[in-house]
């Protein structure tokens, strides 16, 4: 529980934390500590004379105050206790408000364990004492501490040697080189330990090569293992048992529906039938499974999937390993065993993520994990390789390795978190993008299908795979993005980074909070930066298996495939698409001219319209199949002077081109117009074109009806305009003119684009009435007085 004193902070200051896990406007981290401070009763300061004893306990106290148990032990994560990143900012600025020391929030993501907290921040203590105290022995647990986490043995002393990391440290704005060498040699020391818990796992046979009827598959609840449920159940026989974090079956349940309808898919009766839902935490002893349940799973299962992992690129390896690394050895246990069972990890191309590594093909040796500066790509390093231990047991281990996983390309549900979101997000708000050379990214449609093709053939069990799909290059993106209307300006990674904090604060946009802190984060920079600056993955074997399955084959995660994607983070806040006041992307002239008169009477007065047709970007033209329209039109019927539009839109293929009152036109285009007069009166234009099965096909595409009349009044007058013929060709063909922006070959682009698009419709328009017509003519049916009179 939380004492008192806390419960009685005002209400502004939970406020504020909720709006730095919101993004806090851009605020640097310095910044935050300022703005979350304390301000219930005040608590004494503690100060340089504390040893390590009470410094833990200081921690201790303070941390259990923004967790949910209430308490936290010594040597346990705050962040696998339930703490949230809120709760590490309000932790901070309450020990440093009471240590008068500076805190560095970065320290408390990399290792959040009271202990390791107190190593750090002595020294900065001990600084300001006089004499300074040497540290004391960190103290044994508390009375009301849980047991410690699993540790390690030492490595035997036949494992590998550390390698040296002292040219390998990044060079990040750490107060204490010493101090983070320190922790760096930490954290080797612990990757190498958990490396070597692989060697305590059984030898086994080889499973039968079967496709699986009973699964355990973790991480049901996120985006790629929701996904991955639905395609097992859509392409297996199989019964899913889902292991779900929740206290109780009831909230198991409960939690995996909701995460399933938040990415538009189905929990419904039969998914029910076909899935077993286990409420337990992959980073508890045997799942947190009771003894009896956890023997039956390893007698009854055929196959074991782990996709469940912590995805965050601010916490270090310490804070990680529970989750990612120890509960992929305890899969590694239940598929080793009762029954051996194949065990299929997702694990990540972030294993290659050292900054210049020349190649990433699936056979390919991994990076130097000295060189990894993220821990998260520590944790998935190690699991990896620690799971490559187990395959000389005997255990059949599948890595899947997914690059960035993008939106479903027909539903659009995407990832909020997922580091490939923010920054496409980023780019299309923001319309710039930082140099890079590729985007490893494929939706997560592709990916769940591709993973769970491999889980169900026994010949693909055992091998490497590669994810990623077709990389993007940086021409694919910013020519992707011009096609959408939407100009991007390319930038340096620094200069990129600090435009973007700086939009980011400026504009705050609550969706893209994760991506200020990332940005923030010293260590998540280099992340970002090998993985901008990293190569191409290569997918030999996994083309190969796509190919044999007769697969969807991988395609660049073009401007198309994330459409729907780009239009759920538009709805969402983090997208923006164009809008109909942005500059036109691609426009050109239309000229008009003909006759109107009394509605049933002749048209005997002279009408002409001198057009500009606009869009702002080809999704505009796509999705909403509509142009701009702006100009003016000349009509002495209707005033003397020049009617100016106000605003215009002129739809293609209105309704798919249906016919109006089932009758033989089809319509072409429909087009409602605003207008001005110069006395200020509103005036209404509509404007159609049809189709019909007649020869005059070249008239249809430039004659149109119109219809003219008062704002609020019905039509007084119509007629109908026609495009000269000698002016067609020149104005909507060689006179279309395309954003100046673009370059000489983006415009070339642009117009093919429009002109193949259009020219595709207007043919079907066409085309319609006379398909409609044949249809009529080849009906062999007979009439039913007919039928019936002959039986």
């Amino acid at each position: 529980m939380r004492d008192t004193n806390e419960e009685s902070a005002p209400a502004d200051r939970r406020t504020t934390a909720e709006s730095i896990e919101r993004g806090g406007g851009g605020l640097s981290i310095g910044e935050v500590l300022a703005r979350v401070r304390l301000d219930a009763v005040p608590k004494p300061a503690l100060g340089p004379a504390m040893d390590m004893n009470d410094l833990v306990a200081a921690i201790v106290a303070a941390a259990g105050r923004h967790v949910p148990a209430g308490r936290l032990a010594p040597d346990a994560d705050f962040f696998d206790t339930g703490g949230t990143s809120i709760n590490a900012v309000e932790m901070a600025a309450e020990l440093e408000e009471r240590l008068g020391i500076e805190i560095n929030l970065d320290e408390v993501f990399a290792d959040s364990r009271p202990t390791a907290l107190a190593r750090q921040w002595l020294p900065l203590l001990q600084e300001t004492a006089a004499p300074a105290r040497p540290p004391l022995p960190a103290p044994p647990l508390l009375p009301y501490a849980s047991p410690p986490p699993r540790t390690a043995p030492p490595p035997p002393a036949t494992a590998a040697p550390v390698p040296p990391t002292q040219s390998a440290l990044p060079a990040g704005p750490h107060r204490n080189d010493l101090s983070h060498t320190r922790a760096r040699q930490e954290d080797l020391d612990q990757i190498l330990a958990d490396l070597a818990l692989a060697d305590r796992l059984p030898f086994i046979d080889v499973p039968e090569p079967l496709p699986p009827r009973r699964i355990l598959l973790t991480g049901a609840t996120g985006f790629l293992g929701s996904h991955m449920l639905l395609e097992l159940l859509r392409h297996s026989d199989a019964h899913v048992y889902c292991l779900v974090r929740a206290a109780d079956q009831e909230a198991a349940e409960a939690r995996l529906g909701a995460q399933l309808r938040s990415y538009a898919l189905p929990w419904s009766n039969e998914i029910r039938r076909r899935v077993t839902v286990l409420p337990g935490d992959i980073r508890r002893h045997r799942l947190g499974l009771t003894d009896e349940l956890w023997t039956s799973l390893t007698q009854e299962l055929d196959s074991v999937v782990g996709v469940a992992a912590a995805v965050d690129f601010l916490r270090g390896y310490q804070s990680l390993r529970a989750g990612n690394v120890l509960g992929a050895l305890t899969l590694a246990e239940l598929a080793s065993t009762g029954r051996p069972k194949p065990l299929h990890h997702i694990s990540s191309i972030a294993v290659f993520n050292e900054v210049g590594i020349t190649s990433m093909g699936e056979d390919d040796p991994l990076a130097h994990v000295d060189r990894l500066v993220s821990g998260y790509d520590q944790s998935k390093w190690a699991a990896e390789v620690a799971l490559r231990r187990a395959r000389d047991h005997g255990l059949v281990v599948t890595a899947l390795r997914p690059g960035g996983i993008g939106g479903h390309t027909k539903t659009g549900a995407y990832n909020p978190q997922d580091l490939s979101s923010g920054l496409i997000s980023a780019f299309g708000r923001f319309r710039t993008v930082p140099a890079f050379r590729y985007l490893n990214a494929a939706p997560v449609d592709w990916v769940s299908r591709v993973a769970v093709a491999a889980i169900c053939e026994p010949d693909a069990w055992g091998f490497d795979y590669n994810l990623t799909g077709v990389p993007n290059t940086l021409d694919d993106v910013v020519r992707d993005m011009a096609l959408g209307g939407m100009h991007v300006r390319v930038q340096g990674w620094d200069e990129w980074r600090d435009t973007t904090l700086a939009r980011l604060k400026a504009e705050p946009v609550p969706e893209l909070a994760f991506l200020s802190r990332v940005l923030q984060s010293p260590t998540a920079l280099q992340l970002c930066e090998a993985t901008l600056k990293g190569p191409a993955a290569c997918s030999d074997r996994t083309d190969a298996l796509v190919s044999a399955l007769r697969l969807t084959p991988a395609a660049r995660y073009d401007a198309q495939a994330q459409l729907k994607t780009f239009e759920k983070l538009a709805d969402d806040g983090l997208a923006r698409l164009p809008r109909k006041d942005d500059p036109p992307y691609l426009w050109f002239t239309e000229t008009t001219q003909g006759a109107v008169g009394p509605v049933g009477s002749d048209a005997d007065a002279s009408c002409s319209m001198a057009l500009t047709l606009s869009v702002a970007s080809m999704y505009q033209v796509v999705k909403e199949r509509r142009v701009d329209v702006t100009g003016e039109m000349t009509c002495p019927a209707v005033h003397a002077e020049p009617l100016t539009v106000e605003s215009g839109d002129l739809w293609i293929r209105p309704e798919e081109g249906i016919p109006l009152q089932h009758g033989m036109r089809h319509q072409l285009l429909f087009s409602r117009l605003t207008l001005r007069d110069a006395d200020g009166g509103l005036w209404w234009l509509e404007g159609r074109k049809y189709a019909q099965a007649r020869r005059n096909l070249w008239h249809q595409t430039r004659a149109l009806s119109v219809e003219v009349g008062r704002e609020g009044e019905t039509a007084s007058l119509c007629g109908e305009v026609v495009v000269p013929a000698d002016s067609y060709v020149r104005d909507q063909i060689d006179g279309i003119r395309v954003d100046p922006r673009l370059t000489s070959q983006e415009k070339r682009a642009a117009k093919l684009t429009w002109l193949a698009w259009f020219s595709l419709e207007m043919g079907r328009g066409l085309l319609a009435p006379f398909a409609r017509t044949a249809a009529d003519l080849l009906d062999l049916r007979r009439p039913a007085i007919f039928t019936e009179r002959n039986r």
